[in-house]
């Protein structure tokens, strides 16, 4: 079986990164496809992986501001042909589900999000913190985009989605089905402790619409204990607003998380995201977490098991559940056991099962209905 991958750009570390990361441990040796690779800002071991970045990667700038070429980046995907592969899974937030490909070749799309900025521009402009002109000058290049990246969508053979919620959005907007398989999460490197300590934790980059003014806001009010740790273009309205008991600790170095996140009260998520890692984490150091309702974190958060969630995007439907908040009331070893189900090995094990399936499906023209190794009622 001859395989690719296609991402959409390699110019930034964040969750599609640690996917594509797990997907080449899986299946090392295999070439990935990007619009654009910027080297000097990825990890250095990416210099060992066959990354082909195409014609866009030569234009001024694009290592650092990609988003300026958006117009551009359908153009490319929709002439690269992968027709070459038996199979080509892309790893997809942006438009890379767009390459072209023969009858011969099986396309697995991990669907990440349906493109923010083509299907919900309002909200992507709001939480990238631009100004409404901006969103009225792209509605007409929007228009043509949604056009193409429905076509796009529509020669996917599969598609998997992260969370409940963006299977929803594939639904929506594409008009397709998908199955869900939770992004991988190395649970252990997480470890409870008896060493718990009366604050509540975020780590998170500190950009506006991780709504991290709110638990800065709660906490403030409240006048409990708030370590946020992180980096963000958010830092100086967020310490503008602070109170004494918020505490900003910079960049948390990785050896120092587990145990930063294992001596919280609890970790908080405010902000709606399309899975979250972080909240996995906690939970896999035994803490509870207090989320939003919305978005990943109805799939990763359990109400009075694992954590609690507030349900209005606002500092006071925040403070109602932190004023009320016991964290003795969750059972440690039940929280990770939880944390469990979102591991690296679980996604391994799902995403080979789902690739095989469906390969022999289209090999022997079968309609393909994928029976999923794990059972995760067992975990």
């Amino acid at each position: 079986m001859k395989m690719a991958f296609v991402h959409d750009w390699l110019n930034q570390i964040g969750g599609a990164e640690d996917v594509l990361d797990t997907l080449v441990n899986q299946y090392p040796d295999n070439p990935i496809y990007t619009s654009i690779f910027a080297p000097d800002l990825m990890p250095p071991h990416y210099a060992d992986w066959h990354i082909r970045p195409g014609w866009l990667n030569h234009l001024p700038g694009i290592h650092h501001h990609h988003q300026a070429y958006l117009p551009l980046y359908p153009l490319f995907w929709n002439r690269l042909d992968l027709s070459a592969y038996d199979v080509v899974l892309s790893n997809k937030s942006g438009f890379c589900h767009g390459f072209q490909h023969d009858a011969d070749t099986l396309h697995i799309c991990y669907c990440l999000a349906p493109t923010r900025y083509v299907w919900q521009l309002e909200h992507y402009i709001a939480r990238e913190g631009k100004g409404k002109p901006l969103e009225l000058a792209l509605r007409p290049l929007i228009a043509v985009l949604k056009r193409w990246d429905y076509a796009a969508a529509q020669r996917v053979h599969h598609f998997i989605a992260i969370s409940r919620d963006i299977q929803q959005r594939i639904r929506k907007f594409y008009d397709r089905d998908s199955v869900v398989i939770y992004p991988p999460v190395d649970t252990s490197r997480f470890a409870p402790t008896s060493h718990v300590e009366d604050y509540f934790l975020i780590v998170s980059r500190l950009i506006p619409y991780k709504r991290i003014d709110l638990a800065v806001q709660a906490a403030t009010q409240l006048g409990v204990p708030l370590k946020i740790g992180g980096k963000g273009r958010d830092l100086d309205r967020l310490k503008a607003m602070a109170g004494p008991t918020v505490e900003f600790l910079g960049y948390v170095p990785d050896d120092e998380l587990p145990d930063l996140m294992a001596r919280c009260k609890a970790f908080l998520f405010p902000g709606l995201e399309d899975f979250g890692i972080t909240p996995v984490q906690a939970q896999a150091a035994g803490r509870p977490v207090i989320a939003y309702g919305g978005g990943g974190a109805l799939d990763t958060v359990v109400p009075g098991k694992t954590g609690e969630h507030f349900m209005e995007l606002t500092a006071e439907s925040l403070v109602a559940v932190m004023r009320e908040f016991d964290d003795t009331r969750y059972d440690p070893v039940a929280v990770r056991n939880h944390a469990k189900r979102f591991d690296v090995t679980i996604f391994n094990r799902q995403i080979v099962s789902f690739v095989e399936q469906a390969y022999e499906a289209f090999v022997h023209k079968r309609d393909f209905v994928w029976h999923n190794p794990v059972n995760m009622d067992d975990i």
